[in-house]
C-alpha cells in the first residue's frame, strides 16, 4: 500500500484549521469476535475459543452492505487469529476499497506483554494480514487501547516493523485503559520517526476529556449527544473525528457466556438493539473514510 504523506499541518490530518474544506472523519471497526472481549478474559479461556459459536462473518456482511449503502470507507483493525479463519471475508473487506490494518493476533493487551512478545505479536500478525489480505499492512490499534506511560516502547517496535501508524491511545480516565493527558489529535510520538499516533476521539468538558469515538459510550450515550461531540470536533476544532465499534455491537442475538459480572454484562449488551440504527444515523451525518486516507492525505479519499 502507497500512502500519499503531503507536508503535515501537525501530524497530516484531511483537514486544518487554515482549510476550509468539509472535514472527513475516521471510520474504524476493531473486528473480533464477540467473546474476545478483554473484559471477558476471567470467564472465557483462549484455548477454547475454537468451541464458541463464530458470529463475525455474518456482522462483518452487514457492515459492508451498511457502509456500501452510504458511500463510506473503513479501516478493519483485525485480529491475526479472525483472519486466519475467515480469509475469504478478509478479502472481501479488501476487494470493497476497505482498509485492512492490525489488531495484534488474540487480542492480548501491550501492557501484558514484553517488548520482544510484543514485537513477536505484530510482526506474526502482519504477515498474517498481508498474506490473506494481498495488502501492505500501515495501521495498527492495541487491544484496549493498552498504550500508556508503562509502555512507551512500543511506537519504536512498531515503526521498526513497519507500520506507519497507530491508534492505540485514549486520552481518557477508564479503569481499563487511558492516557488522559495524551495529546487529543494525530501527533508523532517519536523524534526520530515518521510514525503517527493517531488518537480515539474525545471532547474537553468541566476539565476533562469526554468519550466521543463510538463503542459503549456510543450504545449508551442519546445519539444527540455524540452527534454533537463529532459536530463540534469538526467545526469549532477543525479536526478529524476518529470513530471506532466492534462487529458484535450490531448483533443483539449473540451468544452469552456465563458467569460475567454484572458490571461488564451492562458494558457488553447495553443497547445492543439500537447500535445499528445509531451508526446508520451517524453515517448519514458525516463524511467518513479510512484511517491512512484520512491521516496521510490531503483531502481524505483517493
Amino acid at each position: 500500500m502507497s500512502i500519499d504523506r503531503p507536508e503535515p499541518h501537525d501530524a497530516g490530518l484531511a483537514a486544518s484549521a487554515e482549510s476550509p474544506q468539509k472535514i472527513v472523519n475516521a471510520m474504524s471497526v476493531d473486528v473480533e469476535e464477540y467473546f474476545q472481549v478483554s473484559a471477558f478474559a476471567p470467564a472465557v479461556d483462549l484455548k477454547d475459543w475454537d468451541s464458541y459459536e463464530s458470529r463475525v462473518e455474518l456482522c462483518i456482511g452487514r457492515l459492508l452492505d451498511l457502509f456500501a449503502a452510504h458511500d463510506a470507507k473503513c479501516t478493519f483493525f483485525t485480529l491475526g487469529w479472525i483472519a486466519e479463519r475467515h480469509k475469504s471475508m478478509i478479502r472481501k473487506i479488501v476487494d470493497a476499497g476497505h482498509e485492512l490494518a492490525s489488531h495484534g493476533y488474540c487480542h492480548q493487551r501491550a501492557t501484558d506483554q514484553t517488548p520482544e512478545q510484543f514485537r513477536a505479536d505484530i510482526r506474526k500478525t502482519k504477515a498474517i494480514l498481508e498474506d490473506v489480505g494481498g495488502c501492505a499492512i500501515a495501521g495498527y490499534r492495541a487491544a484496549s487501547f493498552s498504550f500508556n506511560a508503562s509502555n512507551s516502547w512500543v511506537h519504536d517496535i512498531l515503526a521498526d516493523e513497519g507500520h506507519s501508524y497507530s491508534s492505540s491511545i485514549y486520552p481518557v480516565r477508564h479503569d481499563h485503559y487511558g492516557l488522559p493527558d495524551a495529546p487529543r489529535f494525530a501527533y508523532k510520538p517519536l523524534q526520530d520517526s515518521d510514525i503517527v499516533e493517531f488518537p480515539l476521539t474525545t471532547t474537553p468538558l468541566f476539565g476533562r476529556n469526554i468519550p466521543s469515538a463510538g463503542g459503549g459510550y456510543f450504545r449508551l450515550f442519546p445519539y444527540g449527544l455524540s452527534r454533537w461531540a463529532v459536530r463540534r470536533v469538526n467545526e469549532i476544532e477543525r479536526q478529524s473525528a476518529v470513530f471506532y465499534f466492534h462487529p458484535w455491537e450490531i448483533d443483539p442475538d449473540q451468544p452469552r457466556p456465563p458467569k460475567i459480572n454484572l458490571k461488564t454484562r451492562f458494558r457488553h449488551y447495553v443497547n445492543l438493539n439500537k447500535m445499528e440504527e445509531k451508526l446508520g444515523r451517524a453515517l448519514s451525518d458525516f463524511t467518513w473514510d479510512r484511517m491512512d486516507r484520512v491521516l496521510f492525505s490531503a483531502n481524505g479519499s483517493e
